[in-house]
C-alpha cells in the first residue's frame, strides 16, 4: 500500500560500515570543489533521528511524543517521524497545514499555542484539529465564539526557578494561583477541558524541572476533576536534550520523569500522556560546513578601541575567519536561542591561535564565535559545526542576499530497511533513494522498537581523529 506523502527531497542510502560525519563532509566537499562550488551545505542524518525515536520509545514507554514542528519544519524530518508514528505540535495555521498535507489524521496533531488568531482556530476547525492549548481567559471567549467543540488543554506556569536555555514562562502559562479562576470561566462557557500541559522552557537543564512541574499538573488536574470535567490528558511540553553536549542527558531526565508520571499518574489511571519535544528529535541530526572566504590577521593583544590593529614583529597573531553562513542564517540560534556554535577543522597541525568566526553579512553582530583556539586556516579552506538542527534553518534569512545553505540527507541501509522495508535492496554508498518514489506507509504504532534499536546499534563509525576547536 502506497502513502499519501508528497515526493522529497532525494535520501542518500548508505551500506555498512557508515563512514563518520567527518568523513562524509570531507567527501562533500571533494564533490562540491570539483563543480567549482564553495557554498556552505548541511548533512542530515535521517538515522539520527530514527535512533532518537527509537530511544524515546524505550525510555519513555507511556509518553507520546508529539514532533514539536517549529523547531525545524524540514519535510524530510516530518516525514519521516511521521511514518515512524510520531503526533505534531503545531503553534500555526501553517504548521497545522504543513503536518495535514503529509497525510497525518488530526488526532495527532495538538494546537500548542495559548494564544492564536481567530482565523486560525478556524482553520483548525475546518480540518478537525480539535485538541489545543490556553491560559487565559480571552482565548476561552475566542475559543466559544469560533470552535466551541474543541477539546481545550489548561497550560500552567511552572514556578520553579530552574536552568533551562530559553524561558518561556515570561509569556505563556497560567499560575497555579489562577487555576480555578480560569477552569471556572471554562465551566460558565460550557466548555470541553480536558488535559493539562506545561512546558518547563526550552533546553532545560535541571531534571528536576519535570518532577515538580508533574506535581504542580495534578494539583491543576484535581482542581478540574473537582468542577466536573472529563480530564484524559496530560501534556508535559518540551525542553529535553538533543545533544551530548548538554548539561544533562536524556535518560537522566527519563528516571526523574517516570518516578513523577508514575507517582501521580499511574498507567491504571488510563490518562493519555504526550509531550512536545523539538530539539530532542532534531539537534544533533545536522552538521553544517562552511567555506573560509576571507581572513584578517590582527594583533591579539591590541589596545586600539576596534582591537584590529595590525600584527607588529613581536605580537602574537589573532585570524579572523569569515564564512559564508552566519547569525542571519543558519546561526541565528546564537541570537534566538542562545547557542554556542563548535568550530571544527580539518588539520593536523599541533599550533592553535586565537581565532574569531564571523558570518558572511555587512553587519558588525554578525559574529559566530568571539573567541576560539584553532590552527591557523586559509581562505578556501572549510570549517564544520556539529548540532546544527535545532532553531537554525527553520528561522534563517537570505539578509544581504546570502543563500541558505542546501540540505543533503542520507541514511544507513539497515535504518532504512526498518523503516521502508518495501524497499530493502542492495544498494551502493552513491546510489540514492529518488524524489520522485512513493515511499510505503507505517502503522500508527511505527516500527516494532526492538528491531530499530537493533538496527541503530549496528552501525559502526571510525572514530573522529580530527581537530576539535
Amino acid at each position: 500500500m502506497k502513502h499519501k506523502f508528497s515526493p522529497i527531497s532525494s535520501v542518500e542510502i548508505i551500506a555498512d560500515p557508515m563512514p563518520c560525519m567527518t568523513q562524509l563532509i570531507q567527501d562533500k566537499i571533494v564533490a562540491l570543489e570539483a563543480r567549482g562550488s564553495e557554498d556552505a551545505f548541511c548533512v542530515c542524518d535521517v538515522g539520527d533521528v530514527v535512533k532518537k525515536y527509537r530511544a524515546w520509545k524505550e525510555l519513555l514507554p507511556r509518553v507520546e511524543p508529539f514532533y514539536a514542528c517549529k523547531c525545524n519544519t524540514d519535510e524530510v524530518v516530518v516525514k519521516t517521524l511521521a511514518d515512524l508514528g510520531a503526533g505534531f505540535d503545531c503553534a500555526s495555521k501553517g504548521e497545522i497545514s504543513l503536518i495535514l498535507k503529509q497525510g497525518v489524521p488530526p488526532e495527532r496533531i495538538i494546537y500548542a499555542n495559548p494564544c492564536k488568531q481567530k482565523s486560525f482556530i478556524k482553520y483548525a476547525a475546518k480540518h478537525n484539529v480539535d485538541m489545543m492549548t490556553f491560559d487565559n481567559e480571552m482565548e476561552l471567549v475566542k475559543i466559544k465564539e469560533v470552535y466551541p467543540n474543541a477539546k481545550l488543554v489548561l497550560r500552567i506556569l511552572p514556578t520553579s526557578q530552574v536552568k533551562v536555555q530559553c524561558q518561556l514562562g515570561n509569556k505563556f502559562g497560567c499560575h497555579p494561583t489562577n487555576v480555578s479562576k480560569l477552569v471556572a470561566k471554562a465551566k460558565e462557557l460550557e466548555l470541553d477541558v480536558m488535559g493539562i500541559s506545561f512546558h518547563c522552557g526550552s533546553g532545560v537543564q535541571e531534571a528536576r524541572a519535570f518532577s515538580l512541574a508533574v506535581k504542580q499538573a495534578y494539583d491543576a488536574w484535581q482542581i478540574c476533576v473537582q468542577m466536573g470535567f472529563n480530564m484524559t490528558l496530560l501534556d508535559i511540553g518540551g525542553g529535553f536534550p538533543g545533544q551530548k553536549s548538554a548539561p544533562i542527558s536524556f535518560p537522566e531526565i527519563a528516571t526523574i520523569l517516570n518516578d513523577a508520571l508514575d507517582t501521580y499518574f499511574p498507567p491504571e489511571k488510563g490518562v493519555r500522556i504526550i509531550s512536545e519535544p523539538g530539539r530532542y528529535f532534531v539537534a544533533s541530526a545536522y552538521t553544517l560546513a562552511a567555506n573560509i572566504i576571507a581572513k584578517r590577521t590582527v594583533s591579539r593583544d591590541s589596545s586600539d578601541a576596534d582591537g584590529c590593529s595590525e600584527v607588529a614583529k613581536n605580537d602574537e597573531p589573532s585570524h579572523m575567519y569569515y564564512v559564508n553562513d552566519g547569525v542571519y542564517g543558519s546561526f541565528n540560534c546564537i541570537l534566538y536561542d542562545h547557542a554556542h556554535a563548535e568550530a571544527h577543522v580539518f588539520s593536523d597541525s599541533p599550533l592553535r591561535f586565537t581565532s574569531s568566526v564571523w558570518g558572511p553579512t555587512c553587519d558588525g553582530l554578525d559574529c559566530i564565535i568571539k573567541e576560539c583556539r584553532l590552527p591557523e586556516m586559509e581562505v578556501g579552506q572549510w570549517m564544520y559545526f556539529p548540532d546544527m538542527g535545532a532553531y537554525t534553518i527553520a528561522a534563517g534569512s537570505t539578509f544581504n542576499g546570502m543563500p541558505r545553505p542546501s540540505i543533503n540527507y542520507i541514511c544507513s541501509q539497515d535504518i532504512w530497511d526498518e523503516i521502508y522495508p518495501e524497499h530493502c535492496s542492495a544498494k551502493r554508498r552513491c546510489e540514492s533513494v529518488s524524489s520522485e518514489m512513493d515511499y510505503p506507509s507505517m502503522m500508527a504504532a511505527g516500527p516494532d522498537v526492538m528491531s530499530l534499536r537493533h538496527a541503530a546499534n549496528s552501525i559502526s563509525c571510525i572514530e573522529d581523529e580530527l581537530v576539535l576547536a
